[in-house]
């Protein structure tokens, strides 16, 4: 299911009504002539159409682009921000920042999560959408990306805010006062990680785009986008100082903070595997199972309603890079295994030499010194596809 690209960027350019002269309609042609004159004129209509029908269609830029800008966010020039988000942009520059920087957070983590897949999470370099146009399908990778990009910007602000980085949120504020767990009482102290912060301004900032829209992929973005917010929050943990003689915690000061990123990109990489395939309900507000016996989508679920391509060879249509010189291992049997990332096409094997350093020792004072190994491995990349097949899929 594709959402059409350029409806919203057409409706903004300033075109210009010209009122054109009236005049009296032309004769219509009679005879020979003119029935080859209409038939051109029929012919020339046909290929506008399928010229029209062939052109690719506009992928739309995102917030993401904002990871690839750092620190030269200027509101006005980030391409595909619609009027909410350039409003919060405005207001909350510092804040801005700190979503660069879960962008690019998140951006590593995806690629870490799939560096084994034949989609590895490539993005393109000096395009505005990122991703280019494989986010154009409601696929399985389109929910994940979608999901953790929301997770990254709860991440990045929430951990700004308990570091003093932003002048608008600081120590969560909700935590004071006494408390118990399973070991007993505990005083709120130090400063938790004000996650309510992080979550509302990334609800408001990253779902605005698909509250205008009120399409069903809007509807499968927002489920995801909720579902990357509370993975964050479900990996806030616990932390305690021990207070007493001799560390014997008979009063312990607790405060709540984050996990590693990588926890929530683990937990998400599950869900990905575990994707729900559905379609919206007839009222456009709900999702349904895709088939009859396929169960139905919780809150906590990713959800796709697309089949992903095979991502095997170059596509354009599709966005697939292809596989064609990746690096596959040639014992494993899993996904990093060239039988399947090379999709039966086959594999080069390379000798090559690589130089580490080796032996190191610390020499008082103060240094430390290595040796140089060399090292002989082979390499294995995924064999091109033929000619002919590489050319059916572009």
């Amino acid at each position: 299911m594709l959402r059409p690209g350029g409806a919203e960027e057409a409706a903004q350019l300033p075109f210009r009504r010209v009122r054109a002269p009236v005049s009296a309609p032309a004769p219509r042609p009679t005879g020979p002539d003119g029935s080859r004159a209409s038939a051109r004129l029929s012919l020339a209509c046909l290929l506008l159409l399928l010229l029209l029908l062939t052109l690719p269609a506009r992928v739309d830029t995102s917030w993401w682009y904002i990871g690839a800008l750092g620190a030269r966010v200027i509101c006005d020039n980030i391409p595909g921000l619609v009027s909410r988000q350039r409003q919060l942009c405005q207001r909350y520059p510092d804040i801005m920042r700190s979503v660069g920087e879960g962008a690019r957070e998140w951006i590593r983590e995806c690629q870490h999560q799939f560096r084994h897949h034949r989609w590895n999470c490539t993005t393109l370099d000096r395009d505005h959408t990122v991703f280019g146009r494989v986010m154009l399908r409601s696929s399985r990778e389109a929910a994940f990306v979608y999901a953790i990009s929301s997770a990254g910007v709860v991440h990045a602000i929430t951990r700004a805010c308990s570091q003093g980085e932003l002048s608008v949120c600081s120590c969560d504020p909700y935590t004071r006062g006494r408390h118990h767990d399973q070991r007993g009482d505990f005083d709120w102290g130090g400063c938790s990680d004000n996650i309510h912060y992080g979550v509302r301004f990334a609800k408001a900032f990253v779902d605005a785009k698909e509250k205008r829209l009120k399409d069903a992929r809007a509807l499968m973005n927002l489920h995801n986008n909720r579902c990357g917010r509370t993975a964050v929050r479900r990996f806030l943990k616990l932390e305690c100082k021990c207070h007493g003689v001799s560390g014997s915690c008979t009063l312990r000061t607790c405060w709540r903070a984050l996990s590693d990123f990588r926890r929530t990109g683990d937990y998400l990489r599950r869900r990905y595997d575990g994707a729900v395939q559905v379609t919206a309900t007839q009222d456009g507000a709900n999702f349904t199972a895709a088939r009859q016996g396929y169960r139905r989508a919780t809150r906590t679920d990713l959800v796709y309603f697309d089949n992903s391509p095979d991502y095997c060879v170059l596509d354009k249509a599709a966005g697939s890079l292809g596989t064609a010189g990746r690096v596959c291992s040639k014992t494993s049997k899993g996904t990093d295994g060239c039988e399947i990332m090379c999709c039966g096409r086959g594999y080069d094997t390379t000798r090559v030499t690589r130089v580490t350093q080796c032996e190191c020792k610390f020499h008082w004072c103060c240094a430390v010194r290595c040796k140089e190994c060399r090292n002989t491995v082979d390499v294995h990349t995924c064999k091109a596809p033929k000619k002919a097949e590489w050319l059916d899929q572009t």
